[in-house]
């Protein structure tokens, strides 16, 4: 890997991680179109920590409540009626989806899941749901309203994006939306339902990363790892509050128009034979 290509995926991880875009996808689009080979479900997993780092400083105060909440109702009934309680129990059964499905696809999603033209079709296919959960959806509920089914509901939706293209932060949104959730909840329960997975995955990802590159893919030095992942943080926190602002007073349907024409692109791309599918 050169050092042009670890810090452009850097900054496209910071920038797409928590958009309803699919960061997975954009790193496996961006390999393909401006270096001719591809980074790997390693790489992609490993710079979201980087993001997911901006998730634990940005939520600190929330995170530390809820944990803390969380573990006095273990021994305390008084507290379990509470909303970080409940929150506390919501985000650990909403990550079992995609920790299970993660596992018993890992090799699935390192290889034929990376193939461009699935990416390019999920893109434009899960875009139509977005906007059908943005047009559907009726936003009346809060956080205060959430609930397990809610939970699991959107873990599942998480779970699906494994595959590149869906997104991690669409599915849920559009879950969410499904729900009548109102989009600043659905996607602050994202950010926190976010944790346990990318973190995980990170972790068990570093080793792999770092091994001899298979044909078409490249493989970061310790410090391009480091450096990418240093600025998937510093975009991907600003990229929070700005989605946050933005979720609160616009609807999602400048992104569903992005997908789709990125994916159209993308189609064309490969029927042309200007990139390659693998």
């Amino acid at each position: 890997m050169t050092w042009v290509e670890a810090i452009v995926l850097g900054i496209v991880q910071g920038l797409t991680e928590f958009l309803p875009v699919s960061s997975s996808g954009h790193l496996r689009i961006t390999s393909a179109i401006f270096f001719d080979r591809d980074a790997g479900a390693s790489f992609t997993a490993v710079t979201q920590l980087g993001t997911e780092a901006a998730v634990l400083i940005y939520f600190a105060k929330d995170i530390w409540r809820i944990t803390r909440t969380w573990l006095v109702g273990i021994r305390d009934r008084s507290v379990r009626s509470s909303l970080d309680y409940r929150m506390g129990w919501y985000v650990i059964v909403g990550s079992i989806p995609i920790g299970l499905f993660g596992f018993l696809f890992k090799d699935q999603i390192k290889t034929a899941g990376r193939n461009l033209w699935l990416v390019a079709t999920t893109l434009i296919v899960f875009a139509f749901v977005l906007a059908f959960a943005e047009y559907w959806g009726r936003q009346t509920r809060t956080l205060e309203n959430f609930r397990m089914k809610d939970g699991v509901v959107m873990g599942f939706a998480q779970a699906m994006a494994l595959i590149p293209g869906v997104s991690r932060s669409g599915g849920t949104l559009t879950a969410g939306l499904l729900l009548n959730l109102t989009r600043e909840a659905a996607a602050r329960y994202s950010f926190l339902l976010a944790i346990p997975a990318v973190v995980m995955s990170g972790v068990f990802s570093l080793g792999d990363v770092f091994e001899p590159s298979a044909p078409g893919t490249s493989t970061p030095s310790v410090a391009q790892m480091i450096v990418a992942t240093v600025i998937a943080f510093g975009i991907g926190y600003a990229a929070i509050a700005w989605l946050l602002r933005y979720v609160a007073h616009h609807t999602l349907y400048v992104f569903v128009l992005y997908r789709v024409a990125l994916g159209t692109l993308v189609l064309a791309l490969l029927m042309t034979g200007t990139i390659s599918a693998t």
